[in-house]
Parts: C-alpha cells; structure tokens; sequence
C-alpha cells in the first residue's frame, strides 16, 4: 500500500506542473488527445514496393492515421538486392528498396502532402531520406510541408541491434548533416527519433531504456552543438524518441512520464535552450515484440492491448500495435486490421482519451515515477563519467549492462519466477493457432525486384550517376555535408548499394568486438 508518506519530498508544481508546460511530467501538450488523438502509426513492410504498396493502401483504408515503413537487412546495411550479402534476405523484414524506382512505386497514389511516414532506418538514413525528398519533389510537393521521421539513430545500433555499417565518428558525422540540412528545409521533420525500443528488446530493464536512450539523445544534441551554425533552438524543437511498451504496466506508465520530465530538466538546464518546444519530449511506442510468444499466440492481443494502453496513459504522440501472429511470421492482413482496431477500440470506445494524466496524483504512480527518475539520472552519471555514450560504446558498458539484464531476465523466465502464461504457466503442449498459414515472401518477388534493379541500371544515364558518385566521394573525404551530394545520386538513380560502397571505401567498416 502507498500513502502520503511515500511521498513526504513531492512538490506538485515542481514534479508535475500543467500539461504541455515544464517539466511536462503530465504530458507533452496543454491538450493531449482531448484536442488531438495519438497518431496510429502501423509499422509495415515486406517484399517488394508493390506489396507494400497494398498493405499501406490497406491500413490507410481501415483508419491508419501515419505510415511507418520498415525497410530490408540488405537495404539497412546498404547492399543491393542483387549483392551476394543480400541473397535470403531480401524482402523479410521489410521492403526491398535499391533505387529511386522502387520509392516511386512504395508510394504510387499516396501524396506525400497528405500524410505523415516514418522510415526506420539508421545506417542509410540520408540515402532513403533523401529518396523521399527527391520523390515529393517528383509529385511537385513542397519540401516546407512535408511530415515525417527518419530514425537516423546509429548509436542504439552499436549498442543493442547491429545494423551499423561505419564506425561510430563517421556515422555520429552523418546524424548531424541529416539533422542541420533538414533543420534548413524540411521544418516540419522530426530529424532523428531517438531509440530505446531496440534497447529494450535487447534485454535493458525499463531504467536502462530511458537512460541509455537519453544518453545517446545528449551525445547527438552536443554534437550538433559542436559542429557550429545551428544554435540548440534552432533544431531541438524536431528531435524526436522512440520507446517500448512493455507488460509491466504501472512501471511503463511511470517510465514515459519520468523520460518526459528528465529531458526537459536535461534541455533547459544543461543544453541552456530557450524555447520552450526545446524541452520538449515527444516520443512514438511499440508494444514489446520481445513479450509475444508463438505458443497460444491469441494471448499476444491482451498483452498487445495492456502495453498500448500503457502508453496512452503515459502520453505517448504516436503507437504501434504489434500483430499477434509477428511471434510466428509477418502479420497476415487479418492481425494487421486488429492491431489497428486495439487502438480504435481504445480511441473510440473507451473514454481513455477524455482525460490528461488520468493516475496523475496517484501515491504509486508517483513514487514509482520519482523512482525511476532517480535509476535513470544515475546511469547518466556513469555515461556522463565516461566522457559520452560514444566513449561509453567504445568501453562496453552498454552492452554489458544490457547483456547482464538479459541473461537475469531469461533465468527468472526457466526458473517459474517470471511466469508467461501459455510458456511456463497455464501452458499446453504444443500449443500453437489451429490452421495459421505463415505469411512467406515468394520467391518470384525477389526475383522481380533483382530484374526492376537491372532494368533501372540500364535505363539509367550511368555518365550522370558516375558524376554524382564521384562528387559524393569528395564530399565525404571533404567533411561536407552529404545531404546534397547524396540527394544527386539518387535522382541519377544510384542505388542504396552503389551510394553505400563510395561512403564504406572512405570511412571504412565498423568491427565489433566482443566485451563478455
């Protein structure tokens, strides 16, 4: 039980205050979604540009409010469809995209003025950005009105996901050209989204997530800081994060209100901004991949429901709902539309949106939020002693520490301590949906997109393209901004692998090593 006493060092305005008004414990905004809904933004994406096309199409039709494009291994790590790297992964964990081409076709009858897309991409962020932007410029859309997110967050790919291609400096020096070229045209992009999603299925406890996250969000801000030109106001208005939402549901509510408030004591005070949308924390969820489990896989739609509802309640701008078949396969249509409708449900039937903080006040909430707070402060601390999350890269300790969490989380699950229902409590043998058919990537898609990429190379003029290349190589042994040059090679229809190669041959390949 919690009462009063729990709370003996709480000061309303100093730890919560109004909504929308500093340290935004409360919320990011005055009105939250008594003014304006959370966007419903389906993560999607597999095969080629055609079937996703359809499936965008398809979540668009069903009340989809914002797209969210998950992209290929082989397009993430820069290779071409065709490439031998690529070969059995193309079109599985997203789409295929090599050219310009396959842009054009992603979006065939979606005007880009019209809707809000997210791209999850890292290690190729410029290159596909930069094909959005030259795709609208194709359907004669103002760059000033477009509306979106690149993820453009290599440091959590160091720390928990991988998909790196450069060594941290060159990439951290890719971040910022995204960041100061969009901070000048794009002014409605959010220019990264920083990520303690992967983080978090990597195995980081809930405090880790939010520190580890807010660490790397302080080594991009200072970045840019570092580079010159672009004063703190003039481009953190646009950072954006990107947490999880897992089953522990007080615990994440708490987690996204004690971010919100950490952050902006972190901008106002450390970073000296001014403007108010500078201590802004505005995030996007996913419900937690890592808590589906293939057996009685129906379950996974109560867990998917309790974590968005989470997310709500903690005040989240934008969600994505996991399908509940994802444990098995790439959701099928029919788990794609109830993942939409959880959220709809939600939105329209419960009411949960006619409230700001609702557990605002509540002696656990707030403790737990005071808690939390003060675990995450620490572990900025310890990054902080390190000189930076980069330092901190380079030590281990990131990854040490997630590795810790999960190795104590996978004993509590084989020990009966965590219970999962359907795996080690309640559970069947062999368990598994009646008559599920596994979406499968068929082979003639690939090989249809290996012969688009052909068709492209030849229609192309390869005199223009090899002009771009080569300016592309001085900008980046310059120390240029890459934006630009890159922007060239994919109206010349470089592809992501060819773009990819020129920037490997000049800042190399990172290795990691390993710190167990």
């Amino acid at each position: 039980m919690f009462s009063p006493e729990d709370l003996k060092d709480f000061e309303y305005k100093r730890d919560l205050g109004e909504p929308g008004k500093y340290p935004f414990t409360r919320g990011a905004y005055p009105s939250m979604y008594t003014g304006r809904l959370w966007t419903m933004r389906q993560y999607a994406g597999y095969g080629t540009a055609e079937e996703s096309n359809r499936r965008y199409k398809y979540l668009l039709a069903h009340g989809q409010t914002g797209l969210s494009v998950a992209f290929d291994l082989p397009t993430q790590m820069g290779y071409d469809s065709d490439h031998p790297f690529a070969e059995g992964e193309v079109g599985k964990t997203g789409v295929a995209i090599d050219t310009l081409a396959d842009m054009e076709i992603l979006f065939k009858d979606i005007p880009l003025d019209r809707v809000s897309t997210s791209m999850t991409i890292n290690a190729t962020a410029a290159i596909l950005l930069a094909m959005y932007i030259a795709l609208a410029e194709k359907q004669g859309v103002a760059l000033a009105v477009l509306e979106g997110t690149v993820q453009n967050d290599p440091l959590k790919e160091y720390i928990a996901r991988g998909a790196y291609i450069y060594p941290p400096a060159a990439s951290m020096k890719i971040t910022v050209d995204i960041i100061a070229y969009c901070s000048k045209n794009l002014p409605r992009w959010n220019t990264i989204s920083v990520s303690g999603y992967h983080i978090r299925e990597a195995g980081a406890t809930a405090v880790q997530e939010v520190a580890f996250t807010l660490a790397n969000g302080i080594e991009y801000v200072r970045a840019v800081i570092e580079r010159g030109g672009l004063p703190v106001d003039d481009f953190a208005p646009r950072l954006s994060f990107f947490f999880n939402a897992h089953s522990n549901f007080f615990e994440e509510i708490a987690k996204f209100r004690a971010a919100r408030r950490i952050w902006a004591k972190i901008m106002r005070k450390r970073f000296k901004a001014q403007d108010a949308r500078s201590w802004v924390l505005r995030f996007h969820t996913q419900t937690a991949g890592s808590t589906l489990t293939a057996q009685e896989p129906q379950n996974n739609t109560v867990r998917v429901a309790l974590q968005a509802l989470a997310a709500v309640l903690g005040g989240t701008q934008s969600l994505h709902t996991n399908s509940f078949d994802e444990a098995l396969s790439l959701p099928a249509e029919d788990a794609v539309r109830l993942a939409l409708r959880t959220q709809q449900i939600m939105a329209y039937e419960t009411q949960v949106s006619e409230v700001i903080d609702p557990l605002g006040g509540s002696y656990y909430l707030e403790r737990l939020t005071h808690d939390l707070e003060a675990g995450v402060n620490r572990c900025l601390a310890e990054v902080d002693g390190m000189g930076g999350s980069v330092n901190a890269i380079a030590k281990g300790y990131f990854q040490k520490e997630i590795h810790n969490s999960a190795y104590e989380y996978q004993k509590a699950l084989e020990s009966g301590t965590r219970k999962v229902i359907g795996v080690n409590k309640f559970g069947e043998e062999a368990a598994v949906l009646a008559g599920y058919t596994p979406v499968k990537i068929a082979p003639r898609l690939l090989e249809k997109q290996a012969a688009r990429t052909a068709a492209v190379k030849r229609k192309r003029d390869r005199r223009l393209v090899e002009q771009s290349l080569a300016r592309l190589r001085e900008s980046a042994i310059s120390g240029w901004n890459l934006m630009v040059p890159v922007l060239d090679c994919v109206r010349a229809y470089a592809t992501v692998g060819e773009i990819s190669d020129i920037l490997r041959d000049v800042y190399g390949i990172y290795r990691e090593r390993s710190f167990l």
